[in-house]
């Protein structure tokens, strides 16, 4: 039996990078996984790229900093699978890159609504649908960036990606006992289309103590070991996949 089989998984930002890596390894573990991304187009290729290959997925579109998008993404997993156990919480965005005085409030919110915020509309709707198969697990995509080092110019987004560590103690000490695990995944830099140019993906390499960043399918191998049942007693933790990023800061 696969790891994840018939486990009900919710996926934000699954239409490329990480997103999509995740959604592609748990729906072959064996999960039904309900695919989120604002861009329908990509998202609906990645759903039905993996019913070609025998899995079960469906798209639904929508912007996360919209409650709306959490309770859609929620009823899809209940209607069309009959429940929710696992959320990866991945969507996210950069935001403004410059020095943080010169950010404006509007530049701040809307990082801090990409990064944070989502995360917490998300768990409003997911938490109650777990509650009801009495438990369930939570990922969150956070980042070496404002935890174990600072970036100039991503004061914004370091800050609202550091904040996710607050969520997940949070919600380990509301709902710990009645089953709920909330981890974060901390990823150093990665080979996806957020992670810049050629030249700044070669700059990041040499942040790391293996001297190179991580592909996609890395990273959601560890975000498999966090959902799953080899992590059962591991709620309230952030696990660095980072090359060995933080050890060397």
């Amino acid at each position: 039996m696969s790891m994840l089989q018939d486990k009900i998984v919710i996926v934000t930002g699954a239409s490329s990078g990480i997103g999509r890596a995740v959604a592609e390894l748990f729906a072959a573990e064996g999960a039904k996984v309900v695919l989120n991304a604002r861009n329908e187009a990509p998202l609906a290729a990645v759903a039905e790229a993996i019913r070609a290959s025998g899995g079960e997925a469906i798209a639904v579109s929508g912007d996360v900093t919209e409650e709306d998008t959490h309770a859609r993404l929620v009823e899809a997993a209940v209607n069309r699978f009959g429940g929710l156990d696992i959320a990866v919480n991945n969507a996210g965005a950069v935001g403004a890159m410059k020095p943080l005085a010169e950010i404006t409030a509007a530049e701040w919110q809307e990082t801090l609504a990409a990064n944070l915020t989502s995360a917490f509309l998300g768990t409003r709707h997911q938490i109650p649908a777990m509650l009801t198969r009495g438990g369930g697990s939570l990922v969150f995509t956070s980042t070496f960036v404002g935890t174990s080092a600072g970036i100039p110019g991503l004061g914004a987004y370091g800050a609202s990606k550091a904040g996710l560590m607050g969520l997940v103690k949070g919600i380990t000490a509301d709902y710990g006992a009645s089953g709920i695990r909330a981890n974060a995944l901390l990823p150093g830099g990665v080979d996806t289309p957020m992670g810049g140019s050629k030249e700044q993906k070669e700059w990041a390499a040499g942040l790391h103590a293996m001297k190179r960043i991580a592909q996609p399918d890395e990273i959601a191998r560890a975000a498999l070991f966090l959902a799953g049942p080899m992590a059962s007693f591991v709620a309230g933790s952030a696990l660095y996949a980072d090359g060995g990023n933080a050890a060397v800061k």
